[in-house]
């Protein structure tokens, strides 16, 4: 009889060799559905971005940019911005780009609560969705910039995101491919590569990511969507279910929809709105204007005060089930958590906003697990399928 410990050993060895077998497999699987090319892979003629559905109706984009973006931008400038938004060569060590923490499947958010930047350096908050940009006022969780084109270079030059020194060392880094000059000719009638051009064409591919061909807004065409009023939609196209939760959600005992509101599900701060008065035009630095931000209790004492007193920005909702975790830190993980903080984890902070205080004291909504899976399903109705499959948004160096 053979020794039993030899045999186990051989054994071990057998399903060893077997497992790393089907892991090298696998991950020859993964690479080879994730290869990149050196260069970006587009098409002979460039994808039409200048019309946009919205409700239905086909609207010119350069009607709703309403920042300084709105120069020269041309189906050109966008396939330009779409290879700069998703090219490592952005960083300084060529392993990161907007695309890594911005990922189209996941409605151009990430899906961990701190994305990762150059080096394995750690960022120190979630990566919100930068969906329907020309509906926003004020990006990032502090509301720190107030259009698409300031926000554009921000992370290229953050020394934790893609860590880039100077505008010189960015301007030659791509001078020196072999393919930016002649789309920086395409789009701008030169090939003289410069930061302010960059910036322009990131803006015009960002301007582009417009999400409003979801199930709600199929519910929105006709004299439904002439009524202009997101509360209003065709109840043959939604279920019994989703109906009760798009009444919950615009109901004055939840209040949800006086955060997110508007046809964007955002923060009304837009000037003369009931959050903030700068957007655009605003004060960069007046204390005063909350521009679309508010403190909704996550904390009695902030680590991170957001734009302060633990304000931070009211996001959009448009598909918010692809967007998790939520919240500047990603501390909840589902849209059911979510809920279970409105429902009963509002913290009665001094800066708590006034739509969540009764007398002065927080007041916790109190939903009930049936009002929580209406509004979840409700919320489901704004994916937006067309945004995170439409190849013209797709990153153009995989190969698959």
């Amino acid at each position: 009889m053979k020794n039993p410990t030899i045999l186990s050993v051989k054994v071990l060895l057998i399903i060893g060799s077997a497992s790393l077998m089907i892991f090298s497999a696998c991950k020859k699987s993964q690479s080879n559905a994730t290869s990149r090319s050196e260069t970006p892979i587009l098409p002979a003629t460039p994808y039409q971005y200048m019309t946009v559905e919205d409700g239905g109706k086909s609207i010119d984009i350069t009607e709703l940019i309403h920042d300084e973006s709105k120069t020269m931008v041309s189906d050109q400038s966008v396939t330009l911005g779409r290879v700069l938004f998703y090219d490592t060569k952005l960083s300084i060590n060529n392993t990161i780009s907007c695309g890594s923490c911005h990922k189209q499947a996941l409605g151009f958010a990430d899906n961990v609560a701190a994305s990762i930047g150059f080096s394995d350096r750690v960022t120190p908050r979630n990566s919100m969705s930068i969906q329907n940009a020309v509906h926003n006022n004020n990006m990032f969780w502090d509301s720190r910039a107030k259009s698409p084109m300031e926000l554009s270079m921000m992370p290229v030059f953050n020394h934790l995101e893609m860590g880039m020194e100077t505008d010189q060392m960015l301007e030659s880094k791509l001078s020196a491919t072999s393919y930016y000059p002649e789309l920086f000719q395409k789009a701008f009638g030169s090939s003289a590569i410069t930061k302010d051009k960059i910036a322009l064409a990131m803006t015009h591919f960002v301007n582009c990511l417009f999400s409003k061909q979801s199930k709600f807004d199929e519910g929105m065409k006709g004299p439904f969507g002439m009524l202009g009023d997101p509360s209003q939609v065709d109840p043959a196209n939604f279920t019994p279910l989703e109906l009760e939760g798009k009444k919950l959600f615009f109901s004055e005992a939840l209040k949800c929809s006086q955060c997110h509101a508007g046809s964007n599900f955002s923060a009304p701060d837009f000037e003369g709105g009931s959050y903030g008065g700068g957007g655009f035009t605003g004060n960069n630095n007046d204390p005063n204007d909350p521009r679309g931000t508010a403190n909704i209790g996550l904390d009695y004492i902030y680590k991170d005060n957001g734009r302060g007193g633990g304000k931070f920005k009211i996001p959009s909702l448009r598909n918010i089930a692809l967007t998790g975790p939520y919240m500047h830190d990603g501390r909840f993980k589902t849209l059911d958590d979510v809920l279970n903080h409105y429902s009963h984890g509002i913290k009665n902070h001094p800066n708590l906003d006034e739509k969540f205080k009764v007398n002065g004291v927080a007041k916790n909504i109190n939903m009930n697990e049936g009002e929580k899976l209406a509004i979840i399903s409700f919320l489901n109705t704004l994916t937006d399928r067309n945004l995170i499959t439409n190849p013209k948004f797709s990153d153009p160096f995989v190969m698959h």
